[in-house]
């Protein structure tokens, strides 16, 4: 059960470590999208070479949802043991509204245990504004890393879809369902 949801979710598991802590958006093409290259591009900026793995997951996002018309790169930390939490920073890149720093928490509850802290690159889709993204969205998730993995869920709340792509390091086995709550400003209450 475990694999099953795990192989759903993730496309590899390669990276044993983190590197670099800039990054730069990409550019987007005609219109509000970003094609894949530019997603890739930007990724490989924000994780380091990972490509591979990294192109894997941005194509099978790109091939189920379609090109975003926005992103967010950051950072993020949890815990579980059976309920969990997880919090985060980072910026959101778009044509058509700008960049804006947002911050994300969420408990979440499951067979889940362990502790992570990952690079993350979430594509957006849907984002009309920037109070649609001001919200809880809900979804599940699936973990399998004991040192380092590269992987994808999807988050949905009204008309809005994010689909996080997460690097990480830790130690953390489990699936889960629960929320991540995005706001303009920091704050340590996930509900």
């Amino acid at each position: 059960m475990i694999a099953t949801a795990f192989r759903r979710f993730t496309a590899a598991i390669a990276m044993a470590a983190l590197t670099g802590f800039a990054a730069a958006p990409a550019s987007a093409q005609a219109g509000n999208q970003y094609t894949a290259n530019q997603l890739v591009a930007a990724g490989n900026d924000f994780f380091g070479q990972v490509s591979g793995n990294l192109a894997a997951v941005v194509e099978e996002a790109v091939s189920r949802f379609g090109l975003p018309n926005g992103y967010i790169l950051g950072q993020t930390v949890g815990g579980a043991f059976f309920f969990g939490i997880r919090y985060g920073e980072g910026t959101l890149y778009t044509q058509n509204i700008g960049s804006y720093p947002v911050y994300w928490q969420g408990p979440s509850i499951g067979f889940d245990a362990g502790a992570d802290a990952s690079r993350v690159m979430m594509l957006v889709y849907g984002l009309d504004s920037l109070d649609s993204l001001y919200q809880r969205f809900v979804g599940g998730g699936a973990n399998a890393f004991v040192v380092g993995g590269i992987g994808m869920t999807v988050l949905t709340g009204s008309g809005t879809t994010i689909v996080p792509i997460s690097s990480g390091l830790g130690a953390r086995l489990g699936v889960n369902l629960g929320y991540l709550r995005f706001t303009a400003d920091p704050t340590w209450i996930p509900f």
